[in-house]
């Protein structure tokens, strides 16, 4: 079996900064879903299933707004109103996928292409621990070394991260490897740095069942994670910032180039 969509192996790692040094690294996986290969996953592979029970799956409503409409027509409306066409070029998912009946991505990324193949437009879809979620949607503007773009953050995640802050990422898109650089930035400077890298494997069932054994639950690990590590930011004294806000009134940003 041959497909576009794969698996990416590697790890994602984050460094605080400010007001205290903190730093973790975690090992994990990611599908890179072509959503016109949807069909084709669910029929072929014995592991993945889509929209229905499996070991690995992807849910539609686990992504894009929550409802069952198709992913990609939801994509694609967001780019229009960013009036980013693609005339039908290949929208593909790098996100994990739902595992035992539950899933946590803080954050996946659409990768929309034009028709010719060009990497058009980057949606970064943000998850929070709330059950809260937004997309900022950037056009792609390559560059050496990758994709480069910028965006202020709309969306809380985190209640030891504040607003006010601006986001840069580098990416290099999926091939061999895929790369996504984050720096969050404020008025006194870098605040965090993240990084998630990733080699890619052949989608298969054999595969999945390794990557599976490797990184058993994976989005009950995230979660857990996540709150692991906020309880060692508080108990490094980081100041609890809570909500404070109430969100962003539209579901999705739209950014300029970097």
């Amino acid at each position: 079996m041959t497909f576009a969509s794969g698996l990416y192996v590697g790890s994602v790692f984050h460094r605080r900064l400010t007001p205290r040094p903190h730093l973790f690294r975690y090992r994990l996986y990611w599908l890179l879903i072509d959503l016109d290969e949807l069909p084709r996953l669910d029929a072929e592979l014995n592991l993945f299933a889509h929209n229905r029970r499996a070991l690995f799956s992807l849910h539609d409503r686990d992504h894009g707004d929550g409802s069952a409409r198709p992913l990609r027509a939801q994509a694609e409306a967001l780019l229009a109103e960013s009036g980013v066409g693609l005339d039908g070029g290949a929208i593909r998912l790098l996100c994990m996928p739902r595992t035992f009946g539950h899933v946590f991505n803080p954050l996946s990324i659409y990768f929309c292409h034009a028709r010719d193949g060009a990497l058009a437009a980057l949606i970064y879809e943000v998850h929070n621990t709330f059950g809260e979620r937004h997309s900022y949607v950037l056009p792609a503007t390559p560059a050496p070394g990758g994709v480069l773009q910028s965006c202020a953050k709309a969306f809380f995640v985190s209640p030891f991260l504040p607003m006010g802050l601006r986001y840069e990422f580098r990416v290099a898109p999926p091939g061999e490897k895929v790369v996504v650089a984050i720096r969050a930035s404020g008025r006194d400077g870098v605040t965090l740095r993240a990084a998630l890298t990733a080699e890619r494997r052949e989608l298969s069932d054999g595969a999945l069942l390794r990557a599976g054994f490797a990184v058993p639950a994976i989005g009950i690990k995230t979660m857990t994670a996540i709150h692991w590590e906020a309880a060692r930011l508080w108990l490094k004294g980081v100041a609890y910032l809570g909500r404070g806000h109430a969100g962003p009134a539209a579901n999705a940003s739209r950014a300029r180039r970097a």
